[in-house]
């Protein structure tokens, strides 16, 4: 019996084990013709046994490519793509460089955080004033999103206050919608997407359904 770790380490797992045999077997190959259509029995199978790579842009291309990998590059067949650069594959990627965007409140994120400096930005007036009631709402629907379990709205008047470094100012007689309305709108709006989505896909089948009979008609 043989066993997957006496065998050789497959180079594209996504391929299995056959394709890279057939691969092996063309390299034995000695005419040139034969090997050629045999390279494109081989491709046609990496086809078949990974059809999402048709998803990909160019997917032949990349289909050749990984041939390519696959024979360590050995391959002497007429490739309808330039053959890759073997060492720019081997080279590693360069690290990401990421901005410096750390966020203060996880449950908020750094969008929130932006908005609110931009308000802060603004001049004062009515417009400013429905802004900032607007944030102190989002900021506890967001809270919500991270702990369904609890929210003090005295912590969110808190992180309001230092997310905004005490720039902006609630109405003495503001109010934060309540946790149960807030949950309660959510639900609401699951349920009525929930629906239009069965709508749609009820549509959808309603009107292949009367194209099919209307065309059956046609033909009659």
């Amino acid at each position: 019996m043989e066993y997957n770790t006496e065998r050789d380490e497959m180079i594209i797992p996504e391929y299995g084990r056959n394709v890279q045999k057939m691969v092996e077997f063309a390299l034995t190959i000695e005419e040139r013709d034969k090997r050629n259509a045999y390279v494109n029995l081989i491709i046609t199978a990496m086809y078949n046994v990974n059809p999402d790579a048709k998803n990909i842009v160019d997917f032949k291309h990349k289909l050749w490519d990984h041939l390519h990998i696959i024979s360590d590059y050995k391959l002497d067949v007429d490739f309808p793509y330039p053959m890759p650069d073997k060492q720019e594959r081997l080279t590693p990627p360069l690290p990401l460089k990421y901005k410096n965007s750390d966020i203060k409140f996880g449950p908020y994120g750094k969008v929130l955080e932006l908005m609110i400096e931009k308000i802060i930005e603004m001049e004062d007036g009515e417009e400013k004033q429905l802004l900032i009631t607007l944030i102190a709402q989002q900021l506890k629907k967001s809270y919500l999103q991270w702990n369904r379990d609890s929210v003090d709205d005295e912590l969110i008047f808190k992180h309001f206050e230092e997310l905004s470094k005490g720039q902006l100012k609630l109405n003495e007689d503001f109010r934060l919608n309540t946790t149960r309305n807030i949950l309660n709108n959510n639900n609401s709006k699951k349920k009525t997407n929930t629906k239009n989505t069965k709508t749609q896909k009820n549509t959808k089948y309603s009107a292949s359904g009367n194209q099919k009979f209307s065309n059956h008609n046609n033909h009659k």
